[in-house]
């Protein structure tokens, strides 16, 4: 693999960047709404989820006392 100079490479990076494509304001905002719209929905599900678990084992073990 050949070695790249640091000359070399700092203009490869500069052309690179100029290839990156910055999503919008909008498109930050919405996909940050969805985001905190879908932990929200995880952080209900599995809070219901660990309700329900330990409902069970608290019934299981209401026989063993």
């Amino acid at each position: 693999m050949a070695k790249t100079s640091p000359l070399e490479f700092m203009r490869q990076v500069q052309a690179e960047t100029k290839k990156v494509v910055w999503p919008t304001r909008k498109e930050t905002v919405m996909t940050a709404v969805m985001v905190f719209i879908m932990a929200s929905l995880l952080g209900i599900f599995f809070f219901g989820v660990d309700r329900f678990f330990d409902a069970i084992v608290k019934f299981l073990l209401s026989f063993a006392a």
